[in-house]
């Protein structure tokens, strides 16, 4: 009985039916077919019905997934120009030498990956033979994002063209000595090979997308052509379980990125096992991918499986790939035709029938060997299509096998990726297959030999003509000789010296305001990146949208809805601010495609990223290491920063730790201004080193970190006090003593010194007034602006001194002579100014912001941790009565007196 109450299906379909009778023919004519030739049929019209609509430009949804199968027929690949043969002989010698340089340095320990790259050789011959351009090349050429485990592969090219040699190759992960490779692919360690370090998985797409979108940026915005580069990115299946791999898909396709191109190795393995061991994880990206905008292409089959294909009549082998699940495939791998005859042909009639007309070779050989990623001509035509393709961008899914022609004891096995060598015979085998030239008497005491044609040899040449037609060797990372850029007028950073008069400025205003007048600039203003994750009116930078614009590579379609007012939201197609949306990562992202510009494009850019300080460093440290070892240069900027300046926000908001993550980056310079003045020395000094003339032996790939404050305070001038500017440079100076500030304190009273940084030095201003006018003590007090800058010289003193050079450090030359005792506070947990506490003569103490913030008013929160004023002077009390130079009992009277 039907049930009056259930919705009917023509109450679901909120679109209108012109032709109700039409549409039952449809309805009935798909039910015809399901009835005499089975759903299967029906499935398969209803998909090639939504791929024609698709073609003819039909708006429907997307098909999201796709038969298990390769999406470009055999019939349809284009020829591979060259010489395929000559191809496979290279690509023999590059599979030998990568496993030969990670078995001789087992010896020593090192480890490194073999299977990967086995897996993946036909992914990169391919595109090193035929597409990818190099730095001569139209543009920047292309950039690539080789997958880090695949590394020794690539050296192994390298050496086969003779841009290293064998004792680069066997200083494989040993760099100690000088001349060694570093394990995978970073810059930092070899700058003349590697562009994008990619080993952090997850990454190398995401900084791949952002890329991608930054050369579009650069050409909209006028600096530089870029149309003819394009990003290639070579993953892992595996990798794309991390969150960052598939987190900028959609703005790739919705800025519609077709100068990027993704290619996924499918092995089916991870580092301990099958990736989706229960399911398929081609068709679960392939989905992915589709229904976030880019084109697909699959390369799963070789051609031996072509034979199959043809024998499938009834749709029964398609149906059984798209069955079995990926760790059965992998299965399949390591047994005998009769157990593939058995699982896998064995449960339907058809499949049976198929399988007999089938040797136990060609069974063998489809299931063990031919994938498409391991065959030229199929990756040939999937990167043909990729390149060819507008208006998205493409993810290439080509499966292989994980350790492909090192042997039964490595393909498909589940610990292959720990696996670090070959045996001798087992290289002997691998000759045989790849039928290489290398005699059984090279391996000298057991040690295989590197294998080389010789530099004369037609491999050789044939490899190095490729490479010359398409614009000379890759990888390659390229600094261009870049004149350095002028330094903006003096006077964007002289306004800030006369202070802020009688005008509460809050640091991040104080960079804003300063950022302002750079990007006016008419040398430099232009090069000037602002980023930011959409919180540019939290930090006061709605004023640049009128001036600078949003980009937008649409521009604007539309009226923005604060069109009359003065600082409306305004995008443009040149439009200099990326407004990221609510995305660290993503922000980061663009911070590194335009700090490492000088080097991928020849174009020197300054990005500045200004973030909550909270989520910058907790949420994207590892970007920072990435941005370090890419050679990055520009400013981050962390605001609202310190553990009691954002009223009411609590736990989560209440960054105490930002400059302890920082410190523990070589390449992160961390400052902690306390005045408007300083951001201006800082960023004018920043610029110099990074862009400008550097002094000798100062390195320029840095980046800087501040931290700003969105506490607005009067900003002072900035003090006559001789080597102020280096001070502030170099992390601290004397604001002011007791007696320059109009303190009069008793004659011979103790005295103190206070180290404060940041917001932090206005408490002790005011602690510098009290211990003056209550308790007779005389305090002096110090601008520490950064704490991380004080101890990374420090520690370059104690380096020299053990090679003999007497060196004192900064911090104690400052401090030399100063009286009295140090207390040094921060809004940051104490660890952050304990960083020099070694290093200073003086008796030392600390105050800081440890433990979780909390909710409530800037003075209750500081009075919590004990760093306001009053704390501050109940501290120097205790540490002046440790010393005897004041009563014991004056601290409890204090303590007592301050309701502490």
């Amino acid at each position: 009985m039907t049930d009056p109450n259930a919705i009917q299906p023509s109450e679901l379909d909120q679109l209108p039916d012109r032709d109700p009778e039409e549409t039952a023919e449809w309805q009935a004519s798909l039910d015809a077919v399901t009835k005499a030739a089975g759903p299967h049929r029906a499935a398969y019209l209803m998909r090639r019905t939504l791929e024609r609509a698709e073609g003819a430009g039909i708006a429907l949804p997307k098909l999201l997934e796709t038969d298990y199968v390769n999406s470009i027929p055999t019939s349809a690949e284009p020829a591979v120009p060259g010489d395929e043969a000559m191809e496979q002989r290279i690509t023999a010698w590059n599979r030998w030498n990568a496993a030969a340089m990670v078995t001789r340095g087992s010896k020593y320990g090192v480890g490194g990956h073999i299977a990967t790259f086995a897996s993946a050789a036909w992914l990169y011959e391919t595109g090193f033979n035929h597409f990818f351009k190099g730095k001569e090349a139209d543009g920047s050429g292309d950039q690539l994002y080789i997958q880090g485990h695949a590394s020794p592969g690539i050296y192994a090219r390298a050496f086969l063209d003779g841009r290293l040699n064998e004792e680069q190759l066997d200083n494989f992960r040993r760099e100690a000595g000088g001349n060694g490779l570093p394990s995978y692919p970073h810059p930092r360690r070899l700058p003349w090979l590697w562009e994008f370090p990619t080993v952090s998985m997850g990454l190398g797409p995401l900084s791949a997308i952002y890329q991608a979108r930054f050369n579009r940026y650069l050409t909209n915005r006028g600096i530089k052509d870029t149309s003819a580069s394009h990003v290639w990115a070579f993953l892992g299946d595996g990798e794309m379980d991390e969150p960052e791999s598939t987190a900028a898909l959609a703005l790739a396709a919705r800025e519609e990125l077709d100068n990027l191109t993704f290619v996924i190795n499918c092995n089916l393995q991870r580092l301990d096992g099958p990736v989706r061991a229960n399911f398929k994880i081609v068709q679960e990206l392939e989905a992915q991918f589709r229904g976030a905008g880019w084109n697909v292409i699959k390369t799963l089959w070789g051609t031996a499986w072509d034979e199959l294909f043809r024998l499938d009549t009834t749709g029964a082998l398609v149906r059984r790939l798209r069955q079995v699940p990926d760790a059965q495939i992998q299965t399949y791998q390591t047994r005998d035709a009769a157990y593939i005859r058995q699982d896998f042909f064995g449960g339907d009639p058809a499949l049976v029938e198929m399988a007999k007309l089938l040797s136990d070779d060609k069974i063998l050989e489809c299931f063990h060997l031919s994938r498409g990623g391991h065959e030229a001509r199929k990756v040939f035509a999937a990167y043909k299509a990729a390149v060819e393709h507008k208006g998205a961008p493409t993810v290439v899914l080509a499966q292989t096998v994980k350790g492909h022609t090192l042997g039964e004891g490595f393909a498909s096995k589940n610990a292959n990726h720990q696996m670090k060598k070959l045996s001798v015979d087992e290289f002997k085998n691998m000759r045989d297959l790849l039928e290489l030239p290398i005699k059984d008497s090279d391996f000298v005491d057991g040690v295989v030999p590197y294998g080389h044609p010789g530099a004369d040899s037609p491999e050789v040449r044939y490899l190095q003509e490729r490479r010359a037609a398409l614009g000379g060797p890759a990888p390659a990372r390229r600094v261009h000789p870049v004149a350095p850029l002028p330094a903006p007028a003096e006077k964007a950073f002289a306004s800030f010296d006369k202070g802020s008069g009688s005008q509460n400025v809050a640091t991040t205003m104080a960079f804003v305001r300063l950022v302002k007048d750079l990007v006016r600039d008419k040398e430099t203003g232009k090069r000037w990146v602002p980023i930011v994750p959409d919180e540019a009116r939290t930090f006061g930078m709605e004023s640049l949208f009128p001036s600078l614009g949003i980009y937008s590579p649409k521009g604007q379609t539309y009226e923005p809805v604060d069109r009359d007012q003065l600082m409306y939201y305004k995008e443009a197609q040149n439009g200099q601010i990326l407004n990221e949306g609510i995305t660290e990562a993503g922000s980061m992202a663009d911070f590194i495609a335009a700090s490492t510009s000088y080097a991928t494009h020849g174009e020197a850019m300054i990005p500045f990223y200004i973030f909550y300080s909270m989520f910058g460093w907790q949420r994207t440290a590892d970007q920072m290491w990435q941005l370090g070892d890419q050679l990055g240069r520009g400013f981050l900027v962390g605001a609202t920063a310190g553990r009691t300046t954002l009223t009411g926000e609590g736990l989560q908001h209440a960054d105490g730790h930002s400059p302890v993550i920082a410190a523990t980056n070589p390449a992160a310079l961390s400052y902690d201004p306390a005045f408007a003045y300083e951001v201006a020395a800082i960023v004018k000094d920043g610029l110099r080193r990074m862009y400008g003339e550097a002094a000798p032996g100062e390195d320029q790939n840095v980046f800087y970190y501040l931290t700003v404050y969105n506490e607005p305070l009067p900003q002072p001038a900035k003090p006559s006090v001789d080597g102020i500017d280096e001070g502030i440079v170099k992390g601290l100076y004397r604001f002011n003593t007791a007696e320059s500030a109009g303190i009069t304190p008793p004659a011979n009273a103790p005295r103190i010194q206070l180290l404060g940084s940041g917001t932090a030095i206005h408490w002790a201003l005011k602690a510098q007034r009290l211990l003056a006018e209550e308790w007779g003590v005389a305090a002096d007090v110090w601008s520490a602006t950064s704490w991380s800058e004080l101890r990374r010289d420090a520690l370059e003193a104690d380096e020299a001194l053990l090679r003999g050079e007497e060196r004192v450090p900064f911090v104690r030359r400052a401090l030399q002579g100063a009286e009295g005792p140090v207390l040094a506070v921060s809004d940051y947990m104490r660890q952050v100014p304990d960083q020099i506490a070694q290093w200073v003569e003086q008796d030392w103490s600390s105050l800081g912001a440890d433990g979780f913030g909390l909710s409530d008013t800037r003075e209750a929160a500081r009075r919590h941790f004990g760093v306001d004023a009053e704390s501050i002077v109940v501290a120097a009390l205790a540490q002046l009565a440790g010393r005897g130079e004041v009563k014991a009992a004056s601290v409890k009277e204090a303590r007592e007196k301050y309701g502490l």
